[in-house]
């Protein structure tokens, strides 16, 4: 096991949605914190809250994970304020609307830079300190939209994919290396956070109802609480999980991509469809 009680986390998107729940969650285990992100608002009152319960110490980092120096700098501050951190959580993403045609170059690197480079230079940044430590752990986060691909998500999904890949191949290799480091991929599934409302239009999208339609559908298929996931992401570092599922929705659909690998949208595009329609009830 790894335990949270007494450790010191680092996480990056920690003033929202997963990332803030989840710093909730650890100090609430005991953890010391280190929480980055680019809205410093939103870390200072996330900081404020965990301070109330004067359980651990939390210190607030201005990161954001395309800068590859800024991520060295929060690894810096990080491991000064804190010499026994021994937790690193790569959770900052965003979203990127719209169909392969709708979204340029530009559009798929900024969302790539995020998402996939900010966890790659992340575990990088972190990666000697952990090797130093007697039990350290890596938790990286992907999404169901790694295990499956939806049509519209060719950033997302190839960004997500990616982080499962890059994970799942360094895994490996610290277990062959006999390294104190566990890693966990978390893919999550319909997590109830504003990603989808912040998410960037492709420059080629014109029709400005798009926004909403895809607002409510993630809303009707958003079943799990940030609390929740961050519940579960808290277990299965204690338990070093490998691999981390979050809500039935993922564990649906990872079955059924086994099971017909090349062909699952033909089953999950018609749920899809269902509950985008108007007056479609959320499912619990």
């Amino acid at each position: 096991m790894t335990a949270i009680q007494g450790a010191a986390a680092a996480i990056t998107g920690a003033a929202s949605g997963i990332g803030r729940a989840l710093a909730q969650e650890l100090a609430a285990r005991g953890c010391h914190l280190a929480l980055g992100d680019r809205d410093e608002a939103g870390l200072q009152a996330v900081a404020a809250e965990i301070g109330k319960a004067k359980r651990c110490k939390v210190t607030t980092h201005h990161v954001d994970v395309s800068e590859p120096a800024q991520i060295q700098d929060f690894a810096a501050a990080a491991i000064a304020a804190y010499p026994d951190l021994n937790i690193v959580v790569n959770n900052a993403g965003v979203a990127l609307m719209g169909t392969f045609d709708e979204i340029d170059q530009a559009e798929m690197e900024w969302l790539m830079n995020i998402n996939f480079w900010g966890v790659v230079h992340g575990t990088r940044a972190f990666l000697p300190h952990l090797a130093k430590q007697r039990e350290a752990h890596i938790v990286n986060l992907s999404s169901v939209f790694g295990i499956i691909a939806p049509p519209g998500q060719t950033a997302y999904a190839a960004a997500k994919f990616a982080v499962r890949g890059f994970s799942e191949s360094l895994r490996h290799e610290l277990w062959a290396a006999k390294s104190p480091i566990k890693l966990s991929v978390v893919h999550p599934g319909g997590i109830a956070t504003n990603i989808v409302r912040n998410a960037h239009m492709g420059s080629g999208i014109t029709d400005t109802a798009r926004r909403t339609e895809s607002i409510e559908r993630f809303d009707n298929a958003a079943r799990t609480t940030p609390a929740a996931a961050a519940i579960r992401i808290a277990e299965g570092i204690e338990r070093n999980e490998p691999r981390i599922l979050i809500g039935f929705d993922a564990r649906f659909v990872d079955v059924l991509q086994r099971l017909l690998p090349a062909i699952y949208w033909k089953v999950l595009g018609g749920i899809f469809s269902r509950r985008a329609r108007p007056g479609a009830k959320k499912e619990v």
